[in-house]
């Protein structure tokens, strides 16, 4: 068990940090005062929505790679296998 520990520590973020700042992002570009909720409602059977998708999983990338650079190559890989969930939807939303 103690193999997916650190994988873990990598995982859990890293499926919080897309939603984060995809939060952000919309709450700082988007018009209108509608709630978060609101908004993802509106924009998902558009082909922006995956557009958002996939700018909102560059935080992951970056992480993936000051993760790879401080040889924590398991964190790294839990990053990168929660970033490749978002990747996946956001291909089937365009």
């Amino acid at each position: 068990m103690t193999k997916f520990d650190k994988f873990l520590y990598g995982f859990i973020p890293g499926l919080f940090l897309p939603v984060l700042f995809m939060w952000v992002y919309l709450a700082r570009f988007y018009p209108g005062d509608l709630s978060f909720f609101e908004i993802l409602k509106d924009l998902y059977p558009s082909p922006l929505f995956g557009k958002i998708l996939m700018l909102s999983s560059i935080p992951n990338m970056v992480f993936v790679f000051v993760f790879y650079k401080s040889d924590s190559f398991k964190i790294a890989t839990g990053v990168l296998l929660s970033g490749m969930i978002f990747f996946i939807a956001s291909i089937f939303m365009q």
